[in-house]
């Protein structure tokens, strides 16, 4: 049984000298809690002066009769409805929304860099923030194509163009022909996830071959996202493959 001298005779627990931080660092806590507190507090008192000097009404009842044209999602929801305008609808609704979401959630788990936990910056995590920054860039340039350069029948207009002048229909955009279409996709495929484990073999061996096929492909879709943009703004061309169940 314990007693009271032989706990008298342990020797005292040896605590851990405080951690001084190095000059370059800074702690999470309470150094830049605090100034992300003061941030927030900043911008919250922006944003309420800006409110109060902006006139935000409310539009009138919904009338059966009369359709608002172009009738417009919420911002943060208009992103989603110009996606619908480059694929499918359950592509662009659910399909792409989803692997948004798992994506985030594999983040953890895809990316094994032990360098940078804990701190913020970019030397440590080149490839990871930058495909991030591409990925919410990517959202915010749909919200405000969405937002501002719809017009009527949602065509797309210009900023120097005017929404009082109908443009024609989208019978002016061709589908590729189906052969080189997959053709396409296969070559697109097959070259972003071959290339860069030739190239880059010191990374595919670092995350292994699991990590490094669910990397790129999030990295090739978010990427082939971009390029569907591309090609119906600026090459007129609505799908590059076409079936009866699925068009891309």
């Amino acid at each position: 049984m314990e007693t009271a001298e032989n706990r008298q005779d342990e020797p005292p627990i040896q605590t851990a000298p405080p951690m001084e931080a190095a000059d370059d660092q800074v702690f999470t806590f309470p150094d830049l809690v605090a100034r992300e507190f003061i941030a927030i507090l900043l911008a919250m008192i922006v944003l309420s002066v800006w409110s109060m000097g902006i006139d935000a009404p409310l539009k009138a009842i919904a009338d059966p009769n009369w359709t608002e044209n172009p009738a417009k999602a919420p911002w943060y929801f208009i992103g989603l409805q110009e996606m619908l305008v480059y694929f499918d609808p359950w592509i662009a609704g659910v399909a792409l929304p989803g692997l948004i979401i798992l994506g985030l959630m594999l983040i953890p788990y895809i990316d094994p860099n032990p360098r940078g936990v804990g701190e913020y910056n970019f030397r440590d995590r080149k490839l990871a923030v930058s495909m991030f920054m591409v990925g919410y860039t990517l959202w915010f340039v749909l919200i405000v194509f969405g937002q501002f350069f719809r017009g009527p029948n949602w065509h797309f207009y210009w900023p120097w163009e005017d929404w009082s002048i109908a443009k024609a229909a989208e019978e002016q955009l061709v589908n590729i022909p189906s052969a080189f279409g997959y053709l396409l996709i296969g070559l697109y495929f097959g070259l972003g996830i071959g290339l860069p484990a030739l190239l880059k073999r010191s990374f595919y061996k670092e995350v292994g071959a699991f990590r490094y096929l669910t990397t790129m492909m999030l990295i090739l879709l978010m990427f082939g996202t971009i390029i569907k943009v591309v090609l119906r703004l600026f090459f007129h061309v609505k799908y590059i493959i076409v079936t009866p169940y699925f068009s891309i």
